[in-house]
């Protein structure tokens, strides 16, 4: 347990049996009365965002995870088949477990997968992947690089912009943690 003006971004706290990660505070101190803690939480489960203030003197349970590697190795009905890198055993996760990590799943990409008291809550895809456009506009001929940005769906069902030059059937590699754009990826 810690004090609730020690809770940080980033970090897993643990509210009426549920698990919630931290991703903004504010320590507001009124010019009567008792300081605050404003926080912004999300739902490890479900994904929801909550705005909780807790009172200064106020004690909350951090949470540690345990995280492993696992490779993504096929669907198999609602469910996603996982395997660890280490030990070979597999593991089925459902989509409100992956969130927004079933935007990126591909065979053979290694995941990092949260764990706690044995179940997992939480997935994390490599920080840049590298996907296939499916489908995006023709090339506008005499387009400049400095023109806009054309949408393009990639194999998994995600839309980000790209480049006017990026034609369907390019590897491209994209950042994570924000859906953009990087490079066209060699071939």
């Amino acid at each position: 347990m810690i004090n609730a003006t020690q809770v940080r971004k980033g970090m897993i706290i643990k509210l009426e049996d549920d698990l919630y990660q931290v991703l903004e505070t504010s320590h507001i101190t009124p010019g009567k009365g008792q300081a605050l803690m404003q926080t912004k939480l999300r739902r490890l489960h479900g994904q929801t965002l909550h705005d909780i203030r807790f009172r200064s003197k106020e004690r909350v349970e951090q949470v540690f995870l345990e995280t492993m590697e696992m490779q993504y190795l096929y669907q198999e009905g609602s469910e996603h088949v996982f395997m660890n890198t280490e030990t070979y055993d597999q593991m089925k996760l459902t989509e409100d477990v992956l969130g927004n990590g079933i935007k990126y799943l591909t065979p053979d990409v290694v995941f990092s997968i949260e764990m706690y008291e044995g179940k997992p809550v939480g997935v994390n895809p490599p920080m840049t992947i590298e996907l296939k456009v499916e489908k995006t506009a023709p090339y506008l001929k005499g387009a400049t690089q400095s023109a806009s940005n054309k949408p393009a769906t990639l194999e998994t069902g995600l839309t980000i912009n790209v480049p006017q030059f990026i034609k369907e059937g390019d590897v491209i590699r994209i950042d994570t943690r924000d859906d953009k754009y990087l490079e066209r990826a060699k071939n």
